[in-house]
């Protein structure tokens, strides 16, 4: 996956995260490990994650978070993804529309709110090996959306540092066998 890709869908977003983790394991194992990682296992992500979106079971897959309500798929491939949600993500509400697709995330404009691209790829290593990369981008659609968000991001950001890159490190630990 290329990073154009992400910006076709994302190109200026106001936050931007990005975390990587290398590997032994070959391409093909990293990808399918990190398709298993479960919400319960990341700890402090998985909770948080459950906070956010009520009545999100334990035991969900990442994977299978990322492909349904709130989230739509944008695209993806043999070994990445691209998943993406809109909506108010400063409240403590629910406040995700449902899109019916990829183009409604793509036209998001509705006033006070933001859209949030999760992107999951995979690259082969020289010597065999692989690194997973997880980014994320965040864009207000407005002003007012601009404000809340930097008030939000002064708040998680630091914490997003810490805790950014736990399903990452577990998918590693699984394709070379260490979980």
């Amino acid at each position: 996956m290329a990073e154009e890709q992400l910006d076709d869908w994302l190109a200026d977003p106001a936050v931007r995260t990005r975390h990587r983790r290398r590997c032994a394991a070959s391409p093909d194992e990293l990808w399918a490990a990190a398709r298993e990682i479960r919400l319960s296992e990341t700890g402090t992500l998985g909770r948080l994650v459950r906070w956010r979106i009520p009545g999100t079971a334990p035991n969900q897959t990442f994977r299978g978070l990322l492909a349904e309500y709130p989230f739509v798929v944008l695209a993806e491939g043999e070994r990445w993804s691209m998943s993406g949600l809109c909506g108010r993500i400063w409240t403590l509400n629910r406040d995700y529309p449902r899109l019916d697709g990829p183009e409604a995330f793509r036209t998001w404009s509705a006033p006070g709110t933001a859209r949030v691209l999760f992107a999951h790829w995979v690259t082969p290593d020289a010597g065999g090996g692989s690194t997973i990369v997880s980014e994320a981008r965040v864009a207000p659609v407005d002003r007012a959306a601009e404000l809340r968000l930097r008030s939000l991001w002064m708040v998680v950001g630091v914490f997003e540092r810490l805790i950014g890159a736990e399903s990452l490190e577990l998918a590693v630990a699984r394709a070379e066998g260490r979980r």
